[in-house]
């Protein structure tokens, strides 16, 4: 009972043990929303479907309102009719997003399929070796950056072994990235800053796009993973702290600048999830007074709401000075 005592329990604050907690149950809820939809659908026998996480489902860092950023993708049964099996596909996961969405008790679970090439003006579903050809010919550089956080969730698991394995050439390159490819990373970065914040919000305090945020800290790891991971394979994973870690472990970021990123990303994530809480709906901006913002400190255990702003603006700063370092160098 001592140990236990001494050992605190994964909570709120824990932001690892939450983002795959609730990942865990998307994949789950995905899988059981995957399960009906095939069988209310007819299909070619033979025809694989398989379901491929991204963004935050993908990276293990779901939050309490997310939805599930995904890419549907299948394979014809050998010899099949193809339009068949595309228009079968096509159905299948049309039938997924209709029952995830429909009324009941719980929430509904959004799924997003706006990652997918060309987002929403491209096909909703694609043949693996439709993808294939899509990324080996017309991809950009942040499609690669995208694919950084996919990996299979649901249906046939050999086919989401071969979409992972498509993708590897392309968000790994073994070349690491061009100079023109870092400029342009840095530029849509830029815009992605200027252009998505929204109108009013206080850029120090913004979880999600503000200074130090959880932005800032994915754009620099996936920058270094992008220009690396194609010769270290340590920094092949979907989580941003693990390949973070990897990264610093080896000499690519200096173990400072690691640690700083790090403990601003953590503490925007964990702010992000309280704000959930305490408001009922989705928040990324932690208020600098009043109400929400002692609920924030209080489910975080903490106890001053003004010491707490201090410490959020204090840990924000170095993390953008260091993610900054980062992208710059």
């Amino acid at each position: 009972r001592a140990a236990r005592r001494d050992r605190p329990a994964p909570g709120l604050s824990d932001v690892t043990a939450v983002g795959t907690a609730l990942s865990d149950v998307t994949d789950a809820t995905l899988a059981a929303a995957l399960r009906a939809a095939r069988a209310s659908q007819p299909a070619p026998a033979g025809l694989r479907f398989a379901v491929i996480g991204m963004g935050r489902l993908g990276g293990y860092e779901s939050n309490y309102l997310s939805d599930a950023d995904v890419l549907f993708v299948y394979d014809p049964p050998a010899g099949g009719n193809e339009s068949a099996a595309s228009a079968a596909a096509h159905a299948i996961a049309e039938e997924l997003r209709r029952l995830l969405g429909v009324p009941a008790p719980d929430p509904p679970l959004g799924v997003d399929a706006d990652l997918r090439p060309e987002g929403r003006q491209g096909p909703l579903v694609r043949s693996l070796a439709a993808y294939a050809q899509y990324y080996a010919r017309w991809s950009r550089v942040w499609e690669a950056q995208a694919l950084l956080r996919a990996r299979f969730v649901c249906g046939d698991a050999d086919l989401g072994a071969e979409f992972e394995a498509m993708i590897d050439p392309v968000r790994y390159p073994a070349e690491g990235l061009t100079r023109e490819q870092v400029v342009e990373i840095r530029r849509i970065k830029a815009r992605v800053e200027t252009e998505r914040l929204p109108r009013g919000a206080d850029p120090a305090t913004h979880t999600k796009l503000g200074r130090g945020g959880l932005a800032d800290v994915e754009w620099a790891v996936q920058l270094v993973q992008l220009r690396h991971a194609g010769a270290n394979p340590a920094l092949r994973g979907t989580r941003t702290l693990d390949a973070l870690a990897a990264a610093a472990e080896a000499g690519l970021v200096d173990p400072a600048d690691a640690a700083e990123m790090a403990a601003g990303w953590s503490l925007a994530a964990q702010v992000r999830n309280a704000l959930m809480l305490v408001r009922g709906r989705a928040g990324d901006q932690l208020p600098r007074h009043g109400v929400e913002l002692a609920g924030v400190v209080r489910l975080l255990g903490r106890d001053d709401p003004g010491e707490f702003l201090d410490e959020y603006l204090r840990t924000a700063r170095r993390s953008r000075a260091a993610a900054e370092r980062v992208l710059d160098a």
